[in-house]
C-alpha cells in the first residue's frame, strides 16, 4: 500500500468532538477518503503498516491508546487524519470507502499496569467472615490411587523441596497441552482428565491443567490450591489459573503455572507467590521470569507480555476453593462448594458479601468476598 502522493491530512483537535454514546452515528464527524479496507496506524511517530482493518458495522469501531497526548494518525492510501488524544473524551471521525462508512473511534485506555495500581488498597480489618482454608490429606484414597498412577514419587524425584515440585510441573507441561479454546472435560479429576486427553488426543484450558496438578500437589504431601486470577472487569470473561503451593523451605507462596511451565523469581533468583508478583509489578520492583517458560513448546512465553500485560491485567483479583481436594469442581446433585474471592477496595463490586448459585445438576457454588489479604494468603 502507498501513500497518495497528495493525500491530505486534517488535524482533529480535542475540541472537535465530543463522546457520543449509543449507536446511532453522530452528524458533522470529519470525513477521510479510502480506496482499501486496510489503515496504517501511526502512534507518536511509531508506524504499523496495514494495523487497521475498517469494520463498518462496529458502531463505533474503537482505537484504544494507553499513552495520554499521543499523536494518533490514520492513514489511507488516499487521506490521513491526526488525532491528539484526549482522556477526557474519545474522539471520532469518518473512514469512507466508497459507500460504506466506518465511525471510527480513537479513545484513551489506561494500562493494566495502571488499573492494578488503582487497585493497591486492601483492608485486614474487613468484619466479613469466610471459611478457613483446608487441604485434603495425601494419605485419602483418591490421592493415593493419583501418586500410585502416575507414579508421582518418581517424577518428583529427590531433590530438593522446590526442585520436586518444579519437576511435577514440568512433567504436567509436556504431558498434556493447553487448549484455551474448549472446555474441560465433565469429569474434573487428575486421573479422568488426562485419561480423557489421552484417548480423545486433545488437551486441557488453564482451569484444567492447574486442576491435575493441584492434585498432584495434594498427593505428594505439598498444601496447594489452584487460583484464580481475574480482571477487574466483571464483564471480562478471559482469566486465568495458575497454582500456589507452600514452600516449607521459603516459608511462603509459590507460583506454579502449567500452562507456560512458568514460575516467577526476584532479583536474587528467589521464587516469588501471586501476592509478591502483584505488588512488585504495582511497585516496580524486578521480576525475572524463567528463561524456559513457554506455550506448548512451540512459542516462549516472554516476560514482558507474560507479566506485564497479560498477569498485570488478571492478578486484580483472586478466587480460590476454601477446600483444595480431590475431585472439587465436578458437578453433582446436592453438592456444594465454597470459594473465597479476595477484592481490592477500589473494586466495583463488593456486595453480597455471601454469593450463592445453584448451577445444572443441582450443584451449588457459595462465594465469601473478603477485603483482607492475610486471610487469603494464609499459610497452611
Amino acid at each position: 500500500m502507498s501513500f497518495h502522493p497528495i493525500a491530505r491530512t486534517v488535524i482533529l483537535s480535542c475540541a472537535l468532538t465530543a463522546t457520543v454514546g449509543g449507536f446511532a452515528q453522530p452528524k458533522g464527524l470529519p470525513v477521510i477518503q479510502a480506496d482499501s479496507m486496510t489503515v496504517d496506524v501511526i502512534e507518536n511517530g511509531v508506524e504499523h503498516k496495514g494495523f487497521w482493518t475498517i469494520v463498518p458495522e462496529a458502531k463505533p469501531d474503537p482505537y484504544y491508546t494507553e499513552q495520554h497526548g499521543a499523536r494518533v494518525t490514520f492513514r489511507t492510501d488516499r487521506d490521513s487524519i491526526t488525532v491528539v488524544v484526549d482522556s477526557a473524551r474519545a474522539q471520532d471521525f469518518i473512514i469512507q470507502v466508497g459507500r460504506l462508512k466506518a465511525w471510527t473511534r480513537v479513545q484513551y485506555k489506561p494500562s493494566y499496569l495502571e488499573v492494578l495500581r488503582k487497585g493497591a488498597r486492601f483492608a485486614s480489618s474487613d468484619p466479613r467472615t469466610t471459611p478457613a482454608f483446608t487441604y485434603q490429606p495425601s494419605d485419602a484414597p483418591e490421592l493415593k490411587a493419583l501418586r500410585d498412577a502416575f507414579k508421582l514419587d518418581s517424577i518428583a524425584g529427590q531433590g530438593n523441596e522446590l526442585s520436586r515440585m518444579l519437576e511435577v510441573m514440568h512433567w504436567l507441561h509436556d504431558l498434556v497441552p493447553h487448549d484455551g479454546q474448549h472446555g474441560n472435560p465433565v469429569i474434573k479429576n487428575a486421573l479422568s482428565m488426562v485419561a480423557e486427553c489421552k484417548r480423545d488426543h486433545r488437551g486441557l484450558n488453564c482451569r484444567g491443567l492447574s486442576t491435575v496438578l493441584n492434585e498432584c500437589y495434594l498427593a505428594l504431601g505439598f498444601k496447594s490450591r489452584f487460583l484464580t486470577c481475574l480482571p477487574n472487569d466483571s464483564t471480562d470473561t478471559e482469566c486465568h489459573v495458575i497454582n500456589m503451593v507452600w514452600s516449607n523451605d521459603l516459608r511462603k507462596w509459590v507460583w506454579l503455572d502449567p500452562t507456560h511451565d512458568a514460575y516467577v523469581m526476584d532479583e536474587h533468583g528467589v521464587m516469588l507467590g501471586p501476592w509478591e508478583v502483584r505488588e512488585r509489578l504495582i511497585d516496580g520492583r524486578p521480576l525475572i521470569l524463567n528463561p524456559d517458560a513457554n506455550w506448548n513448546h512451540r512459542q516462549s512465553t516472554v516476560r514482558e507480555d507474560y507479566l506485564y500485560s497479560y498477569m498485570a491485567k488478571n492478578l486484580y483479583r483472586f478466587e480460590c476453593p476454601a477446600h483444595s481436594s480431590y475431585d472439587t469442581e465436578t458437578r453433582g446433585a446436592g453438592k456444594q462448594v465454597a470459594y473465597v474471592e479476595l477484592l481490592p477496595l477500589h473494586h466495583h463490586t463488593q456486595k453480597p458479601d455471601v454469593l450463592t448459585r445453584t448451577v445444572e445438576q443441582g450443584h451449588t457454588i457459595i462465594t465469601h468476598r473478603t477485603n483482607d489479604p492475610a486471610r487469603f494468603w494464609a499459610a497452611p
